[in-house]
């Protein structure tokens, strides 16, 4: 089992992430979506695709950009589609 914690708080939880160039990818459903406010920020992966980002807001402090994923994905990617990474200070155990 993987956990994503932020600011001593659990945002998300799998046994089922993917590990790609050293980052975890949680699935979709596994993250609270309750801490994730999407935003404008986009970056451009060349085998990837276009990721977009999450803030993450844990009690009362904003996190930003601290959460991305692959709405869309190139063909070498889609094992991930929609799964969320985290980098900032997001902690991956």
């Amino acid at each position: 089992m993987k956990t994503a914690k932020w600011n001593n708080v659990v945002i998300a939880e799998s046994d089922e992430t993917v590990v790609i160039e050293g980052n975890h990818y949680f699935p979709p459903s596994s993250i609270k979506k309750e801490f994730f406010k999407e935003n404008e920020t986009h970056t451009t992966c060349h085998w990837k695709g276009v990721a977009s980002y999450y803030d993450l807001e844990v009690n009362g402090k904003t996190n930003n950009d601290a959460a991305w994923y692959y709405p869309e994905t190139s063909e070498l990617a889609k094992g991930i589609k929609g799964y969320v990474a985290f980098w900032r200070g997001v902690e991956v155990v």
